[in-house]
């Protein structure tokens, strides 16, 4: 009845034993053939009886030192004791010192191996199954010995960010650093690192499995996309030729694979024996749930998953999965944790223990051309800003938010609405297409290469592909109706990709490889991790206030493409490769104030569709309860007689009343009291830890099966969608107007830092390559420049500074003062930028823009006097000069080229100009090029 913590303590070793496959047997009724797995209490050694010795397959292997829960705080210092017993004689044994040594309370447990380099102590969940040491002593070395075994890394074919990152990790793992974190930016290849770093420790360091963690289903069947096309440097084989590969989408765990892929959701549902639909799978846990449970419900030992089931868990996109309730899943396994992440936050580094292996930020991926710049277009309309007003009487269209049906009425109150509620309360479809129509008219000045044919017509103007994020399904389908209208389009050249969409993956994988659709409107399923190459454009339509979540948005545009890659993948009029990509911001976004809190703290106004699913993931204290109840009571109210008997049906055959009333007796008071007079009286004489840990235990199955209902995807979704049926007023009367448009001047002084650099690299080199030389000689010697020469230039520049690629250039001074036209291709923007950097111009000036100019005063002097030219000349001279602008020079040879070709080549040209035909040609060479 009345037992010390000592006793305490025992008990609650022995359950955890018990619950790893232990047979627990007094010293003085020893069978070590009862089981593979014997701990024997109190055990003789020849320094004093040990608290529990450990038996396999009849051998002593291990020691556990018990001690009471007040020690928990310093069992490192009862290591000392343990070691004792582990080195010491048994009784009756000829034994070698013993290699698996605990201390634990029963609450904290402990554990070391002494066979590892440097044994360290390390906090386990439990205890280790005796199957488990019963393969580790077969093993010549420890895991950890392993490590030692790992050759140096072949860096053919990886970027140094992934030397970088393989090379310092595997350096962790030999520290015995049970965490390490790799910060790679989205876009520069974590995925394929990862796959790397996993490949060699199976080979290896003889890895038994890793578990591969992601937060929706979508990441997990990219990475095992990833994993399946993988083919190691060593080895023609592809990666699940050589392993087992095995992506869970079920309870069952096959224990023959050796690379697991999972969402969090679906490890922590198999944790806990409880169903998950994979539907519940599909979004992202942390973004824009707030639940977060006081208590969340803990994870319990599964012997179908022991802790020790995995030797590595590698936690993709860990900025997000490592908090809360998904920390228990990580704490439950004995194993190595990496990290992957391209935003970290504070939080991060904490948890990872400061072991940041790999700092490969977007900023130095841009440096190294591995990730491509962007530019920020602002879209700032009135009504964006501050809402609006419509007066009472006047004829609207309300809108039912699910059905969509519409009706017309007269309301019978003002109503004012501000930003806030846009595309909520209100749809004021004028702002929507003037945000539409702004981004239509100024695609071109952003992509002027874009044009298909020799036309600048808009018809003639092929839309980059565009990723827009909606705030919601019904403003994304109005979303899609005004940009499919304003730009005179069919329905593919605008589809939606979210995850109730009919067949997300093949629109998306339409969107990546494909012509069609040209846009794409999101609510979340691609705002992170998903792998879009050939997006140009992100349009924001909804504010964001997660910094971490709004970088991993804007990683959608980061990635590099060639120019034939580019074309290959639908965008077939490109000119040139990849080399930034454009953020129009219509929202705000850039603005808005961004916190590194996770969006899983608690905060008040959660939507029924978070309460159900913070529900359905385990938070069931009494406020989330009580909540649920209050909302299904105010629904009960609003819905119909059918509505209510269709939720009957989905909820196995309880009505909404009776579900409500389970939600609220489950933490009732009187509840609690009746749960504790019952337990007392069906266990008399037991100790009061038993008695409290009985009434948690009934008092928790009576809360399972309070919320049991809602354990069904099809019964939230469909609560979720009748409450969704409120109407939405549509405001066709207020019009909206342009407050603000153009480029974002923000990034005025990263602007001037490119430029600097840029001028310093030409000022270094104008003595080593020959086409600047020819720059910064005299005018006459600008004429032998031409079009090898500039290409090569151009190449040295994007080989020693990717950053420095001419067009990012010409974007900075864009930032700085106002330029003159546009480049038409990367060379002309080079030879204007050196022109303005060497002096020879004032301001930045296209380079056709120049010729054009310097023709003009050729014409002009040579006319002045006697000479005028026919107007047959004049056709052909144009034409000299307009190949000048694009090829640099001219030389006899060229006139075979078109367009000269088609006017009669280089005959035509002397029957024009007779013995002056040289004379003219070279005049043009030097004076375009002045």
């Amino acid at each position: 009845m009345n037992q010390n913590p000592e006793q305490i303590a025992r008990d609650q070793i022995d359950d955890l034993l018990i619950a790893s496959g232990w047979v627990i047997q007094d010293k003085n009724k020893v069978n070590l053939a009862a089981a593979t797995g014997i701990a024997i209490r109190e055990y003789q050694t020849d320094v004093g009886p040990a608290d529990y010795v450990l038996f396999v397959d009849t051998k002593p292997v291990g020691i556990i030192e018990a001690k009471r829960e007040e020690e928990g705080h310093k069992l490192t210092v009862h290591e000392d004791q343990s070691i004792a017993y582990a080195t010491a004689k048994l009784k009756h044994i000829n034994n070698n010192p013993l290699p698996f040594v605990y201390e634990s309370t029963g609450l904290v447990t402990r554990f070391t191996d002494y066979r590892d380099p440097k044994p360290r102590s390390r906090a386990v969940f439990t205890f280790h199954r005796p199957e488990t040491f019963q393969k580790w002593i077969k093993e010549d070395k420890t895991l950890r010995a392993r490590f030692y075994d790992i050759p140096e890394l072949a860096k053919d074919s990886l970027r140094d960010c992934q030397v970088e990152a393989i090379t310092n990790l595997e350096q962790s793992f030999r520290e015995n650093r049970p965490k390490a974190l790799i910060q790679m930016a989205t876009g520069s290849g974590k995925t394929f690192t990862a796959i790397t770093f996993i490949y060699r420790l199976l080979k290896f360091a003889k890895a038994k499995r890793v578990l591969f963690l992601v937060d929706t289903k979508n990441l997990g069947e990219q990475a095992e996309q990833e994993f399946r096309k993988f083919l190691p440097q060593d080895d023609n084989r592809l990666f699940p030729e050589l392993y087992g590969l095995t992506r869970l989408s079920s309870s069952f765990v096959p224990d023959d694979s050796q690379v697991y892929i999972s969402t969090i959701q679906r490890l922590y549902s198999i944790l806990k024996g409880t169903p998950l639909d994979e539907r519940d799978e599909e979004e992202n846990p942390n973004e824009g749930n707030k639940w977060q449970p006081k208590e969340p419900m803990p994870v319990v030992y599964n012997e179908k998953i022991p802790m020790e089931f995995f030797d590595f868990v590698v936690i993709d996109e860990c900025h997000r999965s490592i908090y809360n309730l998904w920390k228990q899943v990580l704490d439950y396994f004995d194993a190595f944790q990496i990290g992957l992440t391209a935003t970290p936050d504070n939080r991060t580094f904490g948890y990872f223990n400061q072991n940041l292996v790999c700092d490969y930020g977007y900023q130095k991926a841009v440096e190294d051309g591995v990730l491509v710049p962007y530019n920020v277009f602002e879209i700032v309309t009135k009504v964006t800003q501050q809402g609006a007003k419509i007066e009472l009487g006047e004829y609207v269209s309300s809108r039912e938010k699910m059905t969509r049906k519409e009706f017309w009425n007269q309301l019978d109150e003002e109503v004012e609405y501000t930003n806030k509620q846009l595309d909520d309360k209100v749809v004021n479809v004028n702002q929507i297409r003037l945000i539409i129509k702004a981004v239509r008219d100024n695609l071109p000045t952003m992509f002027p290469d874009r044009y298909a044919g020799e036309g600048r017509d808009l018809t003639d103007f092929e839309v980059p592909k565009m990723l827009i994020f909606a705030k919601s399904d019904s403003h994304a389908d109005d979303i899609i109706n005004i940009v499919r209208e304003e730009f005179a389009e069919e329905n593919k050249f605008c589809k939606k990709i979210t995850y109730r969409t009919e067949d997300p993956k093949g629109v998306l994988t339409q969107f990546r490889n494909s012509y069609y659709p040209r846009v794409a409107v999101t609510v979340d399923m691609i705002a992170t991790g998903t792998d879009i190459k050939p997006l140009e454009v992100l349009l924001f339509m909804r504010d964001v206030k997660s910094r971490s979540y709004y970088e991993q948005m804007k990683g959608r545009g980061t990635r590099t493409l060639s120019l034939e890659d580019l074309r290959a993948s639908g965008t077939p009029s490109a000119k040139l490769t990849k080399d930034h990509f454009v953020i129009i911001d219509a929202i705000g976004v850039e603005k808005s104030r961004k916190t590194d809190s996770r969006p899983l703290e608690k905060k008040p106004g959660l939507s029924l569709k978070q309460v159900l699913e913070g529900i359905a993931m385990g938070n069931t204290d009494e406020a989330m309860l009580t909540t649920l109840a209050n909302r299904l009571i105010r629904l009960d109210k609003q819905i119909s007689e059918k509505e209510k008997m269709a939720f009957a049906e989905k909820a196995n055959g309880y009505t909404l009343n009776q579900v409500v009333k389970q939600l609220l007796h489950a933490h009732d008071p009187d509840t609690l009291a009746g749960i504790t007079e019952q337990v007392k009286a069906q266990n008399p004489g037991a100790a009061p830890a038993t008695i409290e840990t009985k009434i948690q235990e009934q008092h928790q199955q009576l809360v399972e099966q309070a919320v049991a209902v809602f354990n069904d995807y099809e019964l939230r979704n469909f609560v979720v969608d009748i409450r969704r049926k409120y109407d939405q007023i549509i405001d066709h009367i207020n019009p909206d107007e342009l407050v603000n448009i153009g480029w974002v001047k923000d990034n005025k002084a990263e602007a001037e830092n490119l430029v600097n650099h840029f001028r310093s690299w030409i000022e270094e080199h104008k003595t080593e390559i020959v086409a600047l030389q020819l720059f910064y000689g005299q005018p006459y010697q600008r004429r032998e420049l031409n079009y090898k020469m500039l290409k090569e230039l151009v190449e040295a520049l994007k080989a020693d500074k990717p950053a420095m690629a001419p067009l990012n250039i010409w974007r900075a001074y864009e930032q700085l003062e106002k330029v003159e036209g546009k480049p038409k291709n990367e060379m002309m923007a080079l030879v204007a930028l050196i022109r303005r950097v060497s002096g020879l111009d004032e301001k930045l000036t296209a380079y056709d823009k120049t010729v054009d100019r310097n023709f003009q005063d050729w014409v002009f002097r040579k006319q002045a006097g006697a000479l005028k030219f026919s107007e047959e000349q004049m056709q052909w001279l144009r034409m000299i000069k307009d190949y000048v602008a694009n090829s640099f020079r001219i030389e006899r040879d060229d006139f075979d080229l078109s367009p000269f070709n088609a006017h009669g080549g280089l005959g035509k040209m002397w029957s024009l100009f007779q013995e002056k035909t040289d004379e003219i040609m070279n005049e043009l060479n030097e004076e375009l090029a002045a």
